[in-house]
């Protein structure tokens, strides 16, 4: 029985393909498990014209899955985080109170206004322009000069 180009690559690169996966996964299971995996990508697909190309697309298909495999295992299902061990940032009202107080000392009138528009009403940047006849990059512009001091008043206050 002779052997497509594939098949017969994948069964000499067989164990060099396992060191490569066992590498990534730290554990033979599952590198014999991506092993599979990636034989039962490439069986069919055996349109190769060459043993380096099969060699290749053997290499590339078994890094991506192991690849896969290792984002697959970071990722925490949402129902299994506690919201108990999530840290919250919490600020005291005095903070809050005193922020704002910081922040309208330093903001310009119009400046306050956007802020007031886009924090408390709820207004997209389209809405503040036409509400204030002005352009929507004008608004842009001055959220983003709102936003600086806001962090900068921010480090004035954990000092």
């Amino acid at each position: 029985m002779e052997l497509d180009m594939m098949t017969s690559t994948f069964l000499d690169l067989r164990n060099k393909l396992h060191r490569i996966a066992l590498r990534y996964l730290q554990s033979d299971e599952d590198a014999q498990d991506v092993l599979q995996d990636t034989w039962l990508k490439l069986s069919d697909k055996s349109d190769v014209e060459s043993t380096s190309e099969a060699m290749n697309k053997l290499v590339v298909v078994l890094r991506n899955i192991c690849i896969d495999r290792l984002r697959k295992a970071r990722t925490i299902p949402i129902d299994s985080i506690n919201s108990n061990d999530v840290p919250q940032y919490s600020m005291v009202t005095e903070d809050i109170e005193r922020l704002e107080q910081l922040l309208q000392q330093q903001l310009t009138p119009l400046q306050r206004q956007i802020f007031t528009l886009v924090t408390h009403d709820g207004f997209d940047y389209e809405q503040i322009a036409n509400k204030l006849s002005m352009s929507v990059e004008a608004v842009r512009m001055n959220m983003s000069r709102i936003r600086k001091k806001i962090r900068e008043t921010l480090k004035k206050l954990d000092q």
